[in-house]
């Protein structure tokens, strides 16, 4: 950064730009970044190395991760676009190493939800991309262009949502999923799925996904086994079939790790295959 380029240099190795309005009640950490006419609210926590590019708007009770990257027109903890919000501070956090792309939107929490929205470390939001109040997201998550996520879903770690893809409210996503661009994901994802359709339906196991995270071969033939005998069999009912594969499977932690997810808390159905 340069002082001729109109950054000022604090005490503290931070650069912001002569245009920049950062409220002095705004927590700014050791060598963070604020570029021209970006927008820093009183409630504001900026973790060591941010860089805010410019144009950039964070407000609320917003707390941003060591060597987070946003860039312009970014809009982070405004209030929900939620009609039963009522005005309670609630909460943004994001976590540290992520990539916030032009135009994304971080919305704060509701009394309704857990009043606050959690992002995790290592994320790639690209353009536009959308996360609705109350949401969690997991860490290693990429969201392609335009990707919207409604508000209360949960979305497990190391989940890639395609391109123009809807999330709707409440839904779970788990972790190593993949959503195929341009679908609609109206019902909760099991873990290492692979979903995709205008109203997204199960097509299998994201195998490339799991080899490319280095799980082992035996444990990715497994979790091929586990969902044929849950999704493909028409022997006995959903629960029974859960079970049976419960047991089969009680020694692998990786195919346990779908048991727990069919079997917890949910507000959506699971998705299936097409018939």
């Amino acid at each position: 950064m340069s002082e001729k380029l109109g950054y000022k240099r604090t005490a503290s190795s931070t650069f912001i730009h002569e245009t920049a309005i950062v409220s002095k009640h705004a927590i700014i950490s050791p060598g963070v970044a604020i570029g021209p006419y970006c927008i820093v609210g009183d409630n504001v926590k900026l973790g060591s190395g941010v860089k805010l590019d410019s144009h950039v708007y964070i407000d609320g009770m917003t707390e941003i991760g060591d060597n987070t990257r946003i860039f312009p027109f970014a809009a982070i903890g405004l209030i929900p676009q939620d009609l039963k919000y009522a005005g309670e501070e609630s909460r943004v956090k994001i976590g540290e190493n992520n990539t916030l792309r032009e135009y994304v939107t971080v919305h704060g929490g509701t009394k309704l939800g857990r009043m606050e929205t959690i992002i995790g470390d290592n994320c790639l939001l690209m353009v536009s991309t959308h996360i609705a109040h109350d949401c969690i997201v997991g860490n290693n998550v990429v969201m392609s262009n335009n990707a919207t996520i409604g508000g209360h879903a949960i979305i497990e770690d190391d989940v890639i949502i395609g391109g123009l893809a809807a999330i709707h409210q409440f839904v779970r996503i788990g972790k190593y999923a993949i959503i195929g661009g341009l679908s609609a994901v109206v019902d909760d994802i099991v873990p290492y799925a692979t979903v995709a359709g205008e109203r997204a339906k199960l097509l299998g196991v994201n195998t490339r996904g799991l080899k490319r995270h280095g799980f082992k071969n035996e444990d990715i033939s497994a979790v091929h086994q586990a969902y044929d005998m849950i999704f493909k069999s028409s022997d006995d009912c959903f629960s029974a079939r859960i079970h049976r594969v419960e047991l089969e499977y009680q020694s692998n932690d990786t195919v346990l790790t779908i048991i727990k997810f069919l079997k917890a808390n949910k507000v959506r159905p699971i998705c299936t295959p097409s018939k």
